[in-house]
């Protein structure tokens, strides 16, 4: 921690009085910014995407589940992975809470991810989240959202994630993205985002952000582990 200079409360309040028209303005910022992403162009989605659910198989127009929103979160678990991203975890603790408000204002919203249904299921259960979970398993949709890529296509220049050709091998990336689906069942891509624009959903990371120490991490999330992980890790410190 950065040594800090301690002050009467006066020259406290003076200070912070400095830093909230700075943080004022950081907020009309993001109000616009806001604004500018509603007012972005759609794409339509005429590809048919089916999703392997505990319900069967549906289609994405299925996954609205009578809603006219649907935010999907692209959860970093391949085929072949033993268990889910450490950091995707992280975002999903976030999830339930903030699912109940969604369900209520005409959001449903889901994760999904590439990997075999039966593998979802059992990272979900051993995590304790009740979101929906769907498999993407047999379908080309993780890589027309640019979330999963083939090995050659990274070579090629041909992957492309955050809106640029992926210059490193990775299979699985993660990302969220909203759908709209209108009176005659037309479904059209709004909006995506990768990488650290993830953040957002992450209310530990807000939490922090006001703490002494901040998110006192030397690279991204390198503190981060899975919830059922710290105990372990503790007792490992402490025999240590």
């Amino acid at each position: 921690m950065q040594p800090h200079k301690i002050v009467s409360q006066g020259e406290w309040m003076a200070a912070h009085k400095v830093h909230l028209a700075k943080e004022k303005e950081f907020t009309r910022m993001r109000d616009r910014l806001r604004a500018e992403r509603l007012a972005l162009p759609w794409v339509r989605v005429d590809k048919t995407y089916e999703f392997d659910t505990p319900e069967g198989r549906k289609t994405l127009a299925e996954l609205f589940d009578g809603r006219s929103q649907l935010a999907m979160y692209h959860f970093m678990l391949g085929p072949d992975w033993k268990q889910g991203c450490v950091g995707c975890s992280f975002g999903a603790d976030h999830f339930d809470g903030a699912n109940l408000h969604l369900q209520h204002h005409d959001v449903t919203f889901l994760a999904v991810s590439r990997a075999p249904l039966e593998k979802i299921e059992a990272y979900k259960k051993r995590m304790g989240w009740k979101f929906p979970w769907v498999s993407s398993f047999s379908s080309d949709f993780n890589y027309d959202f640019n979330v999963s890529f083939h090995k050659e296509d990274i070579k090629a220049g041909r992957a492309i994630y955050n809106y640029v050709p992926l210059d490193y091998e990775m299979d699985e990336l993660h990302g969220t993205t909203a759908f709209y689906k209108d009176e005659k069942g037309d479904i059209f891509r709004t909006f995506s985002r990768y990488a650290r624009g993830d953040e957002d959903i992450m209310g530990t990371y807000m939490i922090l952000d006001i703490m002494p120490k901040g998110r006192n991490e030397s690279g991204t999330m390198d503190w981060v582990k899975r919830h059922d992980e710290y105990e372990s890790a503790e007792r490992v410190q402490a025999a240590s």
